[in-house]
């Protein structure tokens, strides 16, 4: 009876779910936005002055730089704490909040949902550094960077649709309200849809033009 008590206190659906020590969230819904969006601007806004210094830098270039600057930390911290913290929903610390916050959208993070730890995993130590990796190859216009910048969007893309398709085959039933439901589970993760489509064909394009010209420099060759 403890057990079903204690767990009735948390905000997430279904209501049976099992949160043994659930601390409820303290920080206002205002607060643990603004800190996320704030630094997020701060990052990315110092990350366009400073590649303003950066040699013959288009401005798509530079708004690229600012989104896997974005991105990157994004998936290293924010995702990287849920990976490495599975009892969050007991803890009161800034990246708790923000979890549990999230989770009144898709509870499989409180739950720790083995397809969900999996693909934050994956996203954390992975992607998280490529993205990082990314923003340097643009900046010093290395090679690889279309290649890799495809790879990434790609990972971004699986990933997403990974994340609805895994709710939907489970009943798509762990939003504690639409509100929830169309705000973080809905138009959050739809920004690692469109983005990174964009991004793709973009780098595509471009690695088929170099391809192409490549082809036809070998076919002039004697």
């Amino acid at each position: 009876m403890a057990g079903e008590s204690e767990a009735a206190r948390h905000p997430y659906a279904p209501t049976d779910l099992e949160l043994p020590g659930y601390v409820p969230i303290s920080l206002p819904l205002t607060t643990i936005l603004g800190v996320y969006v704030l630094s997020s601007l701060f990052i990315t806004l110092l990350l366009w002055t400073l590649s303003g210094r950066l040699p013959k830098k288009t401005k798509i270039e530079r708004l690229l730089m600012c989104w896997w600057i974005f991105t990157g930390l994004t998936h290293i911290v924010l995702e990287g704490y849920f990976v490495f913290s599975p009892e969050f929903y007991k803890d009161s610390s800034y990246l708790a909040e923000v979890w549990k916050e999230y989770s009144k959208g898709d509870s499989r993070y409180a739950t720790r949902d083995s397809a969900i730890v999996s693909l934050e995993g994956l996203t954390a130590v992975l992607e998280g550094p490529a993205c990082i990796l990314a923003v340097y190859a643009i900046a010093t216009d290395k090679s690889y960077s279309y290649v890799l910048q495809f790879a990434i969007s790609l990972g971004q893309l699986y990933g997403t649709f990974m994340y609805y398709i895994t709710a939907l085959l489970d009943g798509d039933n762990f939003s504690s309200s639409p509100i929830y439901y169309y705000l973080y589970y809905v138009l959050l993760n739809s920004f690692w849809i469109l983005i990174p489509s964009l991004i793709a064909i973009r780098c595509w394009k471009k690695i088929c033009i170099a391809m192409s010209s490549e082809s036809h420099k070998k076919t002039k060759v004697p």
